[in-house]
């Protein structure tokens, strides 16, 4: 069953509660994918943009910040397709959460999140990642565990360097390149 047979796109006005009690400050610069469904109370505010891919699920109660008013920091932030964000979750500006992830709910996201992952937390981090690959035309499902991600872009880690921070063989360059 298709819960979203009928989906259609929602009236949102400047400021204003929608039919389902969910408030966007900044209209213009949101885009909404189809079948979006987002969770009572909760506030975007898209004046820097923010983009909400097809089938992507908000929960009741997040706040999805592209102007930060505490530090000043802006930036758009995009949601990928068929992602999930739980409730009371609050994610903070230039953000980009990938395709597939699951966060989960109470998080707090300043940091980008890649493709096919679980994250959750107060700040927000990696704790699974999933990537399905094709070998022969054929699906399978590849895991990683949060022990071998990069500790500074979250991308796979290859190198260990002292007091056992992971790093991929980009952000050990960049690092090394410091020196």
């Amino acid at each position: 069953m298709d819960r979203f047979k009928e989906w259609k796109k929602p009236i949102i006005e400047e400021g204003k509660l929608t039919k389902w009690n969910w408030m966007v400050q900044g209209v213009k610069g949101l885009i909404l994918g189809k079948k979006t469904d987002i969770g009572a109370f909760t506030y975007i505010n898209s004046s820097y943009g923010v983009e909400l891919a097809d089938n992507v699920q908000i929960g009741s109660h997040c706040s999805i910040y592209s102007i930060s008013t505490i530090d000043g920091k802006t930036g758009k932030v995009t949601i990928g397709e068929n992602s999930c964000i739980g409730a009371h979750s609050v994610i903070m500006p230039g953000v980009t959460i990938g395709e597939n992830c699951i966060v989960g709910a109470l998080s707090f996201v300043n940091k980008s999140i890649p493709d096919n992952c679980l994250a959750f937390g107060t700040p927000c981090r990696v704790q699974w990642r999933t990537d399905n690959i094709k070998v022969n035309n054929e699906e399978y499902e590849y895991n990683k565990s949060i022990d071998r991600l990069c500790s500074k872009c979250n991308k796979y880690a290859d190198v260990v360097i002292p007091n056992k921070i992971k790093l991929c063989s980009k952000c050990y360059r960049e690092l090394e390149a410091l020196k």
